[in-house]
């Protein structure tokens, strides 16, 4: 009996898109630009292995935490007093005594449940489709919709959740496409980005208004938020859900403004994190954090209660501000630290980036598929240790580009 073949390429067309972006990565390596090798010179700076210096204008690191000395004097001191890098099994059997201390101290610090896993990706391979299956929607599969620009490490999930439920890619921040949903299907999750690795923010008072009248799930990434923004680093989405209640999760990276490693979950309650313990897969398999990546985080969470927190959080908003006023972007006037310089072709976003390698500042080229074809850009990010002088001359020097590749700086 000859059975149908079952579509394919339904949510992921892994050599369609190899076949389209190879060439420019390609490129952005032979350009020196991608495939680095770097030491860590000081703060902000790199040495890659051409011997360039360079400022670093592309981390997620916003606030500068990745070289502190007191998250570094963490990380030391755990591995002392623990005396091995981690328990050797899945956590939900037996898990290292100073990883429950974490975890209790992160929810103290976030007003929520909150998990660790390995990475921001691993908590969302786990749990997205947990979240499909209806566990966390009283039994009801909801339906499954996808902001489109979602990050990777969501919308590549899409195929498994489609195993459980219906799943629906919708237009960018649309929420009158998302009502829409809601009033056709009686249970519906929304997966998003808080702050989006490409610019620009959910809308969240339109998710709000939908949770409240239509019961809406949401499942909001905040990795380019928590700790850059927000009372306490609480980021763009957990100062806006008043309580963290049964019908929305928060996710989010440690290893960017927060300053250590690894990836964190806030729930509603405890059972949700009893299930994700138990079933979540790849946020619970045979590795956890390990001490040198607690003791960071639990001196990053010391830290977050400082005076010299704010103070960090001040500089990066001063920082955004002063380049905000030397170059025009679509991201102007946001409170994150991302800006994407227009350049329209791949090849003409690597060449820039190229030079300003070679001037001494490393940058992103983004291009098809983090960006739709025709619309590469050059991608900076801003941190709080950056000196106004040094952002002035990297403007001056990326203004001169843009004009000799003919590119459009108020575009």
């Amino acid at each position: 009996m000859n059975l149908p073949l079952p579509s394919l390429n339904l949510y992921s067309n892994y050599r369609k898109v190899i076949a389209l972006a190879d060439y420019d990565w390609d490129i952005a390596e032979l350009g020196k630009v991608a495939g680095l090798n770097v030491h860590v010179q000081g703060a902000n700076r790199l040495l890659d292995q051409y011997g360039r210096e360079l400022h670093h204008f592309c981390t997620t690191s916003y606030l500068g935490l990745d070289h502190h000395p007191a998250l570094l004097e963490g990380a030391i001191a755990a591995l002392r007093e623990t005396g091995s890098l981690r328990v050797a099994n899945s956590k939900n059997r037996c898990k290292l005594a100073i990883l429950e201390q974490y975890e209790t101290e992160l929810s103290q610090l976030f007003g929520a449940v909150c998990l660790s896993t390995l990475s921001c990706s691993a908590a969302s391979a786990g749990i997205l489709p947990l979240l499909a299956s209806g566990i966390f929607t009283e039994g009801q599969p909801p339906v499954m919709v996808f902001d489109r620009m979602a990050h990777y490490s969501m919308s590549h999930l899409k195929a498994a959740c489609a195993d459980e439920t219906r799943v629906i890619t919708a237009p960018h921040n649309d929420m009158d496409f998302l009502e829409r949903t809601c009033q056709q299907h009686a249970r519906v999750a929304y997966v998003a980005d808080g702050a989006y690795s490409m610019g620009g923010v959910a809308n969240m008072e339109g998710l709000l208004y939908l949770k409240d009248r239509y019961g809406l799930f949401l499942y909001l990434d905040d990795s380019h938020a928590l700790s850059a923004v927000g009372q306490q680093g609480a980021g763009l989405v957990r100062p806006q859900v008043t309580a963290l209640e049964d019908d929305c999760l928060i996710v989010a990276s440690l290893a960017k403004s927060f300053g250590a490693s690894g990836g964190l979950v806030m729930l509603g309650n405890a059972r949700q994190k009893k299930l994700i313990q138990r079933y979540g897969g790849p946020s619970n398999w045979s590795q956890s954090l390990n001490c040198a990546a607690i003791g960071a985080g639990r001196a990053s969470i010391r830290l977050h209660r400082s005076a010299e927190f704010a103070t960090l959080q001040t500089s990066l908003q001063a920082n955004i501000r002063l380049f905000d006023s030397l170059i025009s972007t679509e991201q102007c006037h946001s409170n994150m630290a991302i800006r994407l310089i227009k350049c329209g072709q791949a090849a003409v976003a690597n060449r820039i980036a190229s030079e300003l390698a070679e001037q001494g500042f490393f940058t992103s080229a983004v291009f098809f598929p983090v960006l739709a074809q025709g619309k590469a850009a050059i991608r900076i990010t801003l941190r709080a240790d950056m000196s106004p002088a040094l952002i002035r001359r990297f403007c001056e020097v990326m203004t001169e580009l843009l004009r000799t590749h003919r590119c459009d700086v108020d575009d």
